[in-house]
């Protein structure tokens, strides 16, 4: 998989009725690294990750991704 964002975490495939016309479109929802970035932001502030001015609030999110990416990376393997 090459994909950065890993796809979408939620996807929802279109449906079609019996004579192939689209009853409900597909949804690609957030992707796969937003859900793990979420996941490790929900972990860092559940576990008192000591923030105290912007900048560690940014400095975080940016920890988040980079957790995302290797998780992404590790799926990989």
């Amino acid at each position: 998989m090459s994909d950065k964002t890993g796809g979408p975490a939620f996807p929802t495939p279109e449906h079609r009725d019996h004579n192939g016309d689209i009853v409900e479109y597909a949804e690609s929802g957030m992707t796969l690294r937003d859900y793990f970035a979420a996941k490790a932001m929900q972990g860092f502030c559940g576990n008192d990750w000591p923030v105290h001015c912007d900048e560690s609030v940014s400095r975080l999110a940016s920890f988040a991704y980079m957790m995302a990416g290797a998780m992404i990376a590790a799926r990989e393997k």
